[in-house]
């Protein structure tokens, strides 16, 4: 997975003031929410970072929210924990993540997660984490992100993880 290929005339941006939050729609009040009152409060606190997919009309077609993390060894599979220390360890949160429903349908669904994704990849190459981890609002978001190779955690069956080995896999295939 390399540089994912917005359509042309969107620009993914960092969130600010100046970006038309209010407008936003996905269908999902929660998701509404966050965008329109926390995001940028957060990001100015540093406890998230908000990146908006800014269609060619100006409007805010997209949006993904990452925040660093950490989850208990005792949470993870086997496959994960077997070697590691017997503490919280380090996660990359996707927070939240929303399409407005006027862009719904269209495949950006999938290249924002990749970005998100690619995001992720960056920053572990700098500060080390386990796993990309999320809370799924519902079953359709789950069924989403279970396409692309997420996984449940065992006992939590709206939060899953991709590690960050899979992460590596996906970022590099084998050629």
């Amino acid at each position: 997975m390399k540089d994912v290929q917005f359509p042309q005339g969107y620009q993914l941006e960092r969130l600010s003031k100046n970006h038309h939050r209010s407008a936003f729609q996905s269908g999902q009040s929660m998701v509404d929410d966050w965008l329109h009152a926390k995001a940028l409060q957060h990001q100015t606190k540093q406890l998230s970072v908000t990146k908006v997919l800014i269609s060619e009309a100006g409007a805010v077609a997209g949006y993904y929210s990452l925040a660093t993390g950490q989850v208990d060894f005792q949470d993870l599979p086997s496959e994960i924990s077997k070697s590691l220390p017997r503490r919280l360890l380090p996660v990359a949160v996707l927070a939240w993540f929303g399409i407005d429903h006027r862009y719904q349908r269209k495949g950006l669904g999938q290249k924002l997660l990749a970005q998100a994704l690619r995001d992720c990849y960056e920053a572990g190459r700098t500060f080390a984490f386990i796993a990309v981890i999320l809370d799924c609002i519902d079953e359709a978001a789950k069924n989403f992100y279970l396409r692309y190779d997420f996984r449940e955690l065992p006992g939590h069956p709206f939060k899953l993880y991709l590690s960050s080995r899979q992460l590596d896999q996906m970022m590099n295939p084998v050629k």
